[in-house]
């Protein structure tokens, strides 16, 4: 590109003055254009398709206008019979209409894909992924399954609070936010779903869960979250939630009273003589007079299950207490 746009430069500049000096600034000139052309490709890569053609089709419309106006004005205005103010009238009216016809074209074109004049797809069929879910991940390996697909939409300010953690001075945040933006990264490659950024904003409404809200209730869309407020909050409203914590615990296998597992026991439990253990999965097993034997494997009866908003316990007791009260 720099070669290219140099060597036209040097061309134009060669063929239409004499002056070397005037040829150097040529290649100047050409090589600015290539950084000029480098930085809007770059600008490019990060707007989706729909607001490119959305924009384009605006400015068309624009341009179209300002050729009916100044047609019109040729009939009504005796402005248009002084010959040195038209080209300056053309050039107003074109540049205007232009403007304002690619800003709207470019803006106003998700409101028609999010309301069904876009692509064929449903309303109801729309997913809007807030910020944590997006940095958790699992949402990602969830979709690499098959088990979900659609349309998903991520709002700017969605994207914006993931950068502005990407980029914040605490390490451990910084981390989380670029684990969000690969996460998206990788979701945008997989197949069965489509992603879309969209600009949709609420300017009078305060905070990322708010606006997410109000954009759901907008187009009647689900929310994908695992952040237990904003569920509650969704949920108060109307507004369809998928919750990824709830999906975890749906798949966890179902345990039942009387059944067996061996186990191994990390740590005390909150009680006299308990011991706390883990499945796989993170599902927390309290077991009855285990806390003797922490750091060992023991085998247990689970006795209940409770399931709770945090997640599932199970408690059970040793199998030799147990065998003890059964006989």
């Amino acid at each position: 590109m720099f070669l290219l746009c140099a060597s036209s430069g040097y061309s134009i500049a060669y063929h239409s003055y004499n002056e070397w000096w005037k040829w150097a600034v040529g290649v100047v000139l050409g090589l600015l254009i290539a950084v000029l052309i480098i930085q809007v490709e770059k600008a490019a890569r990060k707007v989706s398709l729909r607001v490119i053609i959305g924009g384009v089709v605006g400015m068309l419309i624009g341009l179209f206008i300002a050729f009916l106006l100044a047609y019109g004005l040729s009939f009504v205005s005796n402005i248009m019979e002084n010959q040195e103010v038209v080209p300056w009238i053309y050039t107003l009216l074109t540049g205007a209409m232009g403007y304002i016809g690619l800003v709207l074209g470019s803006q106003k074109v998700e409101e028609l894909s999010l309301f069904g004049w876009g692509p064929a797809k449903e309303m109801s069929d729309y997913r809007l992924l807030d910020t944590s879910v997006i940095i958790d991940g699992r949402i990602a390996d969830i979709c690499d399954t098959g088990f979900l697909e659609g349309n998903f939409i991520v709002p700017r300010f969605v994207l914006d609070e993931l950068q502005y953690i990407a980029d914040s001075s605490d390490a451990l945040k910084r981390t989380r936010g670029r684990r969000g933006l690969d996460i998206l990264n990788r979701m945008q490659r997989s197949t069965g779903i489509n992603i879309d950024v969209v600009d949709h904003d609420f300017p009078k409404i305060k905070g990322v869960d708010s606006k997410l809200i109000a954009l759901a209730k907008k187009t009647n869309g689900k929310i994908i979250t695992n952040d237990f407020n904003l569920n509650k909050v969704a949920e108060l409203q109307g507004i369809k939630i998928l919750n990824v914590n709830e999906l975890a615990n749906a798949v966890k296998p179902v345990v039942l009273p009387g059944e067996l597992m061996t186990v191994k026991i990390i740590k005390d439990g909150k009680e006299p003589g308990q011991g706390v253990a883990y499945l796989d999965d993170g599902t927390m097993i309290i077991v009855d007079n285990a806390q003797k034997y922490q750091g060992e494997s023991v085998e247990a009866m689970v006795t209940s299950v409770l399931q709770t908003t945090a997640g599932r316990m199970i408690f059970s007791e040793m199998k030799a207490i147990a065998d003890k009260k059964g006989s």
